[in-house]
């Protein structure tokens, strides 16, 4: 998935039709324009963007391959919801990826790209922005520079499947809970840290404890009584 596509604004009218319906939409979403479990009708879409129904279609197909909507037959798009299982599974999922990427770059003593370095820099900045959505990009490429960095370009393909539910997952949690963009800012800076140092067993602690479902997040998330009840 491009980079930069997440922060194209509905204004533009540069690139294919299709292509700014998704950004926008893709945006809305993440934003909590368009909140978890409401529908989003094409018709809609096709008036503020002054496009035909045809690129919102094609968009919106995307769009669920990409598990930000369902489409239901005649009632439209509707609004995935971040649930705790989602939740839960994701960072589950991220543990393991990320866990080996760690290894590797410690055990093989790989050199770690400056941009890491920079994207943490570039969220000191903007740590105390009303607006987390910036924040939300540059975390997800902070944590996707580091895959990369293993060397190993499949690993981070799978990686980039994770995308769209790492940046929903996300952007739920802060709007839950915006304060803890500081300790996410704090184990960056340890996890970067202990990289640089070659220390494969802080740099798995700190990796475990970034990656953990929350309480007081997890537990206003929908389903969260099942995965209470499973020994989250």
């Amino acid at each position: 998935m491009d980079q930069d596509k997440f922060s194209i604004r509905a204004h533009e009218t540069s690139g294919p039709a299709r292509e700014r319906v998704y950004s926008y939409v893709c945006e809305q979403i993440l934003r909590g324009y368009f909140t978890g479990g409401s529908f989003i009708e094409e018709e809609q879409i096709s008036s503020a963007m002054d496009v035909s129904r045809t690129p919102v279609r094609e968009a919106f197909h995307r769009l669920e391959a990409e598990k930000f909507i369902d489409l239901l037959p005649r009632r439209g798009a509707l609004v995935r919801q971040v649930t705790a299982q989602e939740l839960a599974d994701l960072y589950e999922t991220r543990r393991v990826v990320e866990g080996y990427a760690i290894a590797r770059i410690c055990q093989e003593r790989l050199p770690l790209p400056n941009q890491m370095a920079a994207l943490l820099e570039r969220m000191r900045a903007i740590q105390d922005a009303p607006d987390h959505f910036e924040h939300v990009m540059l975390d997800q490429s902070f944590h996707r520079t580091m895959v990369a960095a293993s060397g190993n370009a499949i690993l981070a393909e799978v990686y980039d499947t994770l995308r769209s539910r790492q940046l929903r997952v996300a952007m739920t949690a802060l709007s839950i809970n915006p304060q803890r963009i500081h300790r996410i800012l704090t184990e960056h800076s340890q996890l970067l840290d202990a990289l640089i140092a070659h220390d494969e067993h802080v740099a798995r602690e700190v990796i475990g404890l970034h990656l953990r479902p929350v309480f007081d997040v997890v537990s206003r998330l929908p389903g969260f009584g099942v995965v209470s009840a499973n020994g989250m």
